[in-house]
């Protein structure tokens, strides 16, 4: 026999290294092969290294003064010289996986805990299937992801040995199961039955997707229960592996790259959440779903029952009945009793026999599930019993009838006979329609609508084909108009009846009988109008309500009515009922009160609305960050050059700050020989500052270049630095370092972004997927195609052979999207001669932009919210350039960034990137080290949007930041940029980049600078009149008094 508790999905866990939460031993670290390997002498070799680095370490902490920086645990291990960030970096890819491997398992219990509740429940063995095969799947899918966690994090997750421990634990069991038992494959634990290889990804993806829809499919099955949080669940990650399925085709023979591998760990952690929100749900469903189907379940099979029952008793009293009549014989009556009894006999057995076998197929566990069974055999089981039995009494009963005239009874035991078999017959009918009429309404319209309504709606149809609609409607008015009009005539008739009769005699009021006040001639004549009665009624009514009864807004009309006339108009032959003096001080008090009520009424008020702030959400990333793929040890010149940087670094502060803008600053950069400083804002103007060394004044206005066709998202020098290009959303502009706008290029579409070609006669127009090559005349040099992606950024190589570009998917080769998922990315290199994709890299995070160093074989990608930039470097294998992975550059804690990530220092030595929250970051390039980080210094100020780093061989270092309200911050260092170390290039790949940003709301232009509106000539540019530079340090009142005009400088 099984277990009672066979292990989940029988597998071995992985083993992890000693930096997670719980270590399992047996895990064999590089510091124990090395001791096994080594011996004596790689021990006392590695001792000797440690020495030397240390006694290094101490000198460098001399010479900077004993100061520790502040990257220093991330560039060296105190214990020995693997780099801390490789190793943070291997600890949080484990522990990704590590949780992706929890969350799978919790999965796969839950599917056990549900297999084993679902075999209580009738019709079992199609769920039970679909639960093993999605075991299996399972085993497949965490054995894929187990191999490939193993290859990118080495130290930390050890290889799957599934297949080893599996194939031998399972042969003796297997062959135990043949002899000795007759064990059911759903009842087996799944193990893996053969290796599978990373290329496989796709295919087994595609074949989860099915064995999902099987899973959903038999779960729907059950009627009684239908569980819409769980069909959603199942049915996005279906959606999801369809598409995963469907864009992993296209790097079929890449799984081996490291970039593909990470890209595959990336959607672990996008699958996991797929994986809780089904474990959860499958959860409420065990406790929930199932006892409310075996409930459901139990009541069908007492119904069925109960059937069975009743047949067989109708049975026994047909067979009784017909031992009256079968000796009966020889007329067409009498046969035509014995016809009628005969059948109602036989359907009432095959009603009891009919529910026997109901309800045995119900109970069946084995039984096919409903879509696998045929149309007529579900009709004869479960339809069957009870219009036998209907059939078995209608025969029965006119069976009856006929007895009874067959029989010679008196005509009045006849005629009662046949009435009341007539009206049960009758009822049985309509009961028996209505309840397949309301089968067919829930069919035909989903639950939506009842029986009752379906019926309203064709007999309105019905109304409205034949004129009976109109005359329900339209026919009692025009009875009642009638019937209204010959009351009246005839009340008049009355009225002029006793009007002609003689005055009778009037009585005394001194006599001893009753008297009356007045006669009634005087009471009842027309004349009068109104009786003394009515009168003396207004009368106290008016004294009452204290005005008079023409007073404006008294209308008899709208208070309520004491009389019992209905008509709709009265004649003035006719007279009003009389009302008593109590109903007409209740009519007057009433009138008084709604008047008072009406005088004293407060205004309306006004509704008010409460405008509701919305919270800002960023959406969750990754935990596991891919690692990097090689690593240098730092040498001795290596660590000096960081420590050096580190100390410039340090030594950066605010020196200058620019009111440039009056709304958001959306892009800045530097010339390329660092003389001049471009920004531009969602005030639709780009500003020019001339850069110096100048501590006092390092940045002093020179232009201002007004756009007013649209908002400025980027701006982009030239490689040699002359000229300038703005781009706004439809519309790219060039200018001169002097701002003298050369030409308005106008393009059909929205532009994503632009960069220059590397030899400055043409620029890249990115716009949606296609990306124009567009030289300085407006006019298309070449255009190109990239199909289902939308481009954000591209970066063209120096020997203008290739560009790198980063896209959105918007749908896969099949036409599919995600469904919960994050939608795929991509970074591409696009082959301009051949036109088209060259290679391609998968990733999960949303990117940003794209930008070439120097030496154009190592490329800079930033991403949106919270995932750090990463560099990734260009091999030519075989012709074709391919991106490998080298460094994830890792914040100390998350960081929602702002803006693209951009290489700086003397031969782009080093990578710096701002956060929205006000705060740099800065990483040495060359080693992935954590080198700086520093906040802004002036808590008034806005957000940063952006920084740029000023690209000088000699001088202080410089950068600027640029924040949302407008304002520039030069940031100088004391200290100038070290010298470089030559780094390894690749041969024949050089290549440069620019930015891509969006555009903005409308804003004013500021006035404090020398502005060019229009395109002008050359010759016919007048150098502007001296504008005084602002000091070092301004203050923020300062500054907002100058964006008001309240300086001193002068406006034009």
């Amino acid at each position: 026999m099984a277990p009672a508790n066979p292990p989940a999905l029988g597998i071995v866990h992985p083993v992890y290294g000693p930096d997670l939460t719980a270590p399992l031993s047996g895990t064999k670290t590089p510091r124990s092969e090395s001791r096994r390997s080594g011996g004596g002498l790689g021990q006392k070799r590695k001792q000797t290294l440690l020495t030397l680095l240390d006694a290094l370490n101490e000198l460098t902490n001399e010479s900077t003064g004993g100061s520790s920086a502040t990257g220093s645990r991330n560039m060296l291990d105190a214990e020995g010289d693997e780099p801390n960030v490789d190793e943070t970096l291997q600890t949080q890819g484990a522990e990704a996986y590590s949780q992706f491997h929890r969350r799978i398992v919790d999965f796969d219990r839950e599917l056990r805990n549900f297999a084993n509740a679902a075999r209580q429940l009738g019709s079992s063995i199609g769920i039970l299937s679909s639960a093993a095969n999605l075991r299996k799947r399972l085993i497949h899918i965490l054995f894929l992801f187990q191999t490939n966690a193993a290859e990118l994090f080495p130290r930390k997750v050890k290889k799957s040995d599934f297949l080893e421990r599996g194939t031998k634990g399972h042969q003796h069991h297997h062959r135990h199961l043949r002899i000795h038992s007759k064990k059911h494959p759903h009842l087996i634990n799944p193990h893996l039955e053969r290796e599978l290889d990373a290329e496989e990804f796709p295919l087994e993806f595609a074949q989860f997707a099915v064995d999902l829809t099987r899973f959903l499919d038999c779960l729907n099955e059950f009627p009684e229960f239908n569980d819409d949080g769980l069909n959603v669940s199942i049915t996005a990650l279906d959606g999801d592996l369809k598409y995963w399925a469907s864009t992993l085709e296209e790097f079929k023979g890449q799984f081996a790259y490291p970039s593909v591998k990470r890209y595959m760990h990336d959607l672990s952690c996008e699958m996991g959440e797929h994986f809780d929100h089904i474990t959860s749900s499958l959860s409420d469903f065990v406790e929930v779903g199932v006892p409310t189907i075996r409930f459901a379940q139990k009541h069908g099979a007492s119904n069925l029952l109960n059937l069975s029952t009743v047949a067989t008793f109708f049975s026994a009293v047909s067979a009784t009945t017909l031992q009256f009549s079968f000796s009966e014989k020889g007329t067409a009556l009498t046969d035509a009793v014995n016809v009628f009894w005969f059948s109602s006999l036989v359907f009432s057995i095959a009603s009891a026999v009919n529910s026997l076998l109901g309800l045995t197929w119900k109970q069946a566990m084995y039984r096919s599930p409903g879509h696998r069974v045929p149309w007529w055999v579900l009709i004869w089981i479960k339809r069957s019993p009870l219009i036998f039995l209907v059939i078995s009494v209608a025969a029965f009963s006119v069976g009856l009838v006929l007895f009874a005239y067959a029989s010679g009874q008196s005509s009045v035991t006849c005629t009662v006979t046949t009435v009341f078999t007539a009206f049960s017959s009758f009822g049985l009918l309509a009961v028996s329609l209505w309840f397949a009429s309301e089968r067919w309404a829930y069919s035909r319209h989903a639950g939506k609508r009842w029986l009752a309504d379906v019926l309203s709606e064709i007999a309105t149809d019905i109304g409205h084909a034949t004129g009976l609609h109109w005359l329900r409607n339209h026919l009692p008015t025009r009875f009642r108009r009638s019937m209204s009009t010959c009351s009246t005539y005839i009340n008049q008739l009355t009225m002029s009846a006793f009007a002609s009769l003689p005055r009778p005699r009037r009585f005394s009021n001194a006599g001893d009988g009753p008297g009356l006040p007045f006669s009634n001639t005087e009471m009842l004549s027309p004349s009068n109008g109104m009786s003394p009665l009515r009168k003396a009624s207004d009368g106290a009514v008016t004294n009452v309500s204290g005005m008079d009864a023409s007073t404006p807004g008294l209308d008899d009309k709208a208070l309520p009515s004491t009389s019992d006339d209905h008509t709709d108009e009265q004649t003035p032959d006719s007279p009003p009922t009389p009302v008593s003096p109590a109903q007409r001080r209740w009519k007057g008090a009433v009138r008084s009160l709604a008047l008072l009520k009406g005088a004293t009424a407060p205004p309306p008020r006004q509704a008010t609305r409460q405008m509701s702030s919305m919270s800002s959400m960023s959406s969750p990333t990754s935990d596991g960050q891919p690692k990097r793929d090689t690593f240098e040890p730092l040498g001795a010149v290596k660590q000096d050059r960081i420590t050096k940087l580190i100390t410039t670094f340090k030594g950066l502060a605010i020196q200058q700050y620019l009111p440039a803008h009056q709304a958001l600053v959306r892009h800045l950069q530097f010339s390329p020989n660092g003389s001049l400083l471009a920004t531009c804002s969602w005030d639709r103007t780009s500003h020019l500052y001339k850069v110096t060394s100048d501590r006092a004044s390092p940045c002093t206005p020179h232009r201002v270049l007004l756009n007013p066709t649209g908002f400025v998202g980027q701006v982009a020098w030239s490689p040699n630095g002359t000229l300038l290009l703005t781009k706004l959303s439809r519309s790219v502009r060039v200018w001169t370092s002097d701002g003298v706008a050369r030409k308005n290029i106008e393009r059909p579409v929205n532009i994503q972004s632009i960069t220059w070609m590397p030899k400055g006669d043409a620029f890249m127009s990115v716009e949606r997927s296609e990306v124009c090559q567009i030289d300085l005349n407006g006019n298309v040099v070449a255009q190109y195609r990239l199909p289902r992606l939308k481009i954000h950024d591209v970066a063209v190589t120096l020997d203008s052979e290739r560009f790198l570009g980063v896209a959105t998917l918007l749908e896969s080769k099949d036409g599919l999207r995600p469904v919960k998922a994050r939608t795929e990315n991509r970074i591409v290199v696009y082959n301009l001669a051949e036109k088209s994709i060259e290679s391609q890299v998968p990733v999960l995070h949303e990117v940003r932009d794209i930008t070439l160093a120097k030496s154009g074989n190592i490329a800079l990608v930033s991403y949106e919210n919270t995932a750090p930039p990463q560099l990734w470097r260009l091999d030519m294998v075989h012709d074709d350039v391919r991106l490998v992975l080298v460094h994830t550059y890792m914040p100390e804690t998350l960081v929602s960034w702002a803006g693209s990530s951009y290489f700086g220092g003397k031969n782009d030595q080093f990578v710096i990137c701002a956060g929205k929250g006000g705060d740099v970051h800065i990483w040495d390039r060359e080693s992935g080290a954590f080198l700086h980080h520093f906040g802004t210094q002036d808590e008034e100020s806005g957000d940063l949007t952006s920084v740029a780093w000023r690209p000088s061989e000699s001088g202080p270092a410089m950068m600027a930041t640029a924040t949302h309200d407008g304002v520039v911050k030069i940031w100088m260092s004391s200290a100038s940029m070290p010298a470089e170390v030559d780094l390894p290039q690749s041969p024949g790949l050089t290549g440069g980049g620019s930015l891509g940003l969006e555009p903005g709301p409308r804003m004013e232009s500021p006035i404090e600078m020398a502005v060019t509106e229009e395109p002008i000539e050359e010759e016919q540019l007048r150098p502007p009149s001296p504008i005084p530079a602002p000091s070092n340090r301004l203050s923020l009142s300062a500054i907002k008094n100058l964006k008001l005009g309240k300086s001193g400088l002068s406006t034009r």
